[in-house]
C-alpha cells in the first residue's frame, strides 16, 4: 500500500481481514471515496475488491466470505487450492476428458484451438492466478499476431469455458471475465444457393451425391449426418430420425452433435427427399444395417468423398460462384423461415445448441412481421 495514500486498514477479528479506503483524505470516515476489502479465500489466496460506498457494506462483504469459509469442509477447500495450483494445459486436458457429450469432432476442434492459439500463450499458467487482466493480455496478443477474428472467437469461447469450470469448482476466485471485453466476429453473409442450382447439382451429381442434397436441403442434416443416411430412420411418411452421424475423417458412426449417445432429433420430410431414398435403395440397396451410402474402400463416405463429387458437379453444372456443401443447410433454412415456420422449429430441426446460433444466422430470412402485427392489431382495435 502506497505511503502517499495515507490509507488506515480497519483490522477485524482475525482471519476476517480488513477494509480501509486508499485514499489521501485527511478524514476518510467523510469522504466520498469507495472502501476496499481486503482478505483471504478460502484456498489462501490473498484477495482485494473496491468499489464499496459504506462501511456497512465492505463488512458484510468480508463476514459473508468469513462465514463461507469457515462452512467449508476442509476436504473441500484442499480440493480448491489443489485446483488453483494446477497448470493450465494439466487442466485442460482434464476438463476436456470430461466432455463426454462432445462429439468426436467436437474434440478435434477444440485440441486444434488449444494447440493453435491457448496453450503456447497460458500453457504453464497457474489456475489460480487468471485474472481479467492476464485475459485481456492473451485477447491483445492474438491481435498483435493477426489471429483473424473468427480464430479470436475460437479461442476465446474455448478458454471461457475452461475458466468458468475452474470458477466453479472454486480455482479461481473471482471472475477472470469481469469487464473483458471479447472478440466479435461479425460472420460473412451467407451463400444460399437457388432451386434451379440444386436441381443442376441434383441432375450432373452421382446418385449418392442426390441422396446428400435432399436430405441436406430438404430435411436440414449435416454433412456427417447425411452420410449416416439409412431407411430405419424414416420413422413416418414424413418424419426423418436423426439418430447418429458418420465421422467425416474417420468414417466411424459418431453421436450427434450437442447431443448425449442415444438422444435423437426429428425433421420434417418432404415427398422429394422420401422418394429419392426410396429410388436409391431400390437401384442400389443397402447394407445389413439399413445404411445406403458407401464407396469402394470404406463402408462410408467422408468428408474427401463429398468434397470431390462436390466440385465435379459444381464443374459439370458451370456453377462458379461460391457454394459449399453446407450451403445447402442454409437453403433448408431460408426455405422454412420463408414459409413462415416458427424459427423455434427450424433450431430444433437443425439440430442447434440454442435459438440463438439460429437467430443471429438467419434473422434476416425471417419475413418482416412488424408490418403484419399493426394489421392484424388494428383489426382488433
Amino acid at each position: 500500500m502506497s505511503q502517499e495514500t495515507c490509507t488506515l486498514a480497519t483490522q477485524l477479528i482475525r482471519g476476517m481481514g480488513s477494509f480501509f479506503k486508499n485514499c489521501a483524505c485527511s478524514h476518510q470516515s467523510r469522504c466520498s471515496h469507495p472502501y476496499t476489502v481486503r482478505y483471504r479465500d478460502a484456498t489462501g489466496r490473498q484477495c482485494e475488491e473496491s468499489g464499496y460506498a459504506r462501511q456497512e457494506d465492505a463488512l458484510y462483504r468480508l463476514t459473508k466470505v468469513y462465514d463461507e469459509k469457515r462452512s467449508t469442509p476442509r476436504q473441500q477447500v484442499d480440493l480448491k487450492r489443489e485446483i488453483g495450483k494446477q497448470r493450465f494445459g494439466a487442466y485442460a486436458s482434464a476438463w476436456l476428458t470430461r466432455q463426454r457429450h462432445y462429439a468426436p469432432g467436437s474434440v478435434r476442434s477444440v485440441n486444434q484451438v488449444l494447440g493453435s492459439q491457448i496453450l503456447p500463450a497460458l500453457e504453464s499458467r497457474r489456475m489460480g492466478t487468471f485474472t481479467s487482466t492476464v485475459v485481456d493480455d492473451f485477447i491483445m496478443s492474438m491481435e498483435e499476431r493477426s489471429v483473424g477474428l473468427a480464430a479470436q472467437q475460437n479461442a476465446f469461447d474455448t478458454l471461457k469455458k475452461i475458466l468458468l469450470d475452474a470458477r466453479r469448482r472454486g480455482g479461481i476466485t473471482q471472475d477472470p471475465f469481469d469487464g473483458v471485453i471479447p472478440p466479435e466476429y461479425i460472420p460473412r453473409k451467407i451463400t444460399i444457393p437457388t432451386l434451379d442450382e440444386i436441381h443442376a447439382l441434383k441432375a450432373v451429381g452421382s446418385d449418392g451425391l442426390r441422396v446428400v442434397i435432399d436430405l441436406m436441403s430438404g430435411c436440414g442434416c449435416r454433412n456427417g449426418e447425411a452420410y449416416a443416411a439409412n431407411l430405419d430412420r424414416m420413422v413416418a411418411d414424413d418424419v426423418y430420425r436423426i439418430t447418429e452421424q458418420i465421422d467425416g475423417k474417420t468414417r466411424q458412426q459418431a453421436r450427434l452433435k450437442h447431443r448425449k449417445p442415444g438422444e435423437y432429433r426429428e425433421s420434417p420430410m418432404p415427398w422429394t427427399v422420401r422418394e429419392s431414398v426410396l429410388q436409391y435403395e431400390k437401384e442400389h440397396g443397402v447394407d445389413t444395417d439399413g445404411y445406403l451410402l458407401h464407396t469402394q474402400r470404406s463402408v462410408h463416405w467422408g468428408h474427401t468423398t463429398l468434397d470431390y463429387q462436390w466440385d465435379v458437379a459444381k464443374k459439370r453444372a458451370g456453377i462458379t460462384r461460391r457454394l459449399t456443401p453446407y450451403s445447402l443447410r442454409h437453403f433448408f433454412a431460408s426455405n422454412c423461415l420463408s414459409k413462415g415456420i416458427p424459427i423455434t422449429d427450424v433450431a430444433e430441426w437443425m439440430g442447434h445448441k440454442n435459438i440463438n446460433m439460429t437467430f443471429k444466422i438467419y434473422r434476416h430470412l425471417m419475413p418482416a412481421s412488424i408490418g403484419r402485427a399493426a394489421r392484424l392489431l388494428n383489426d382488433s382495435l
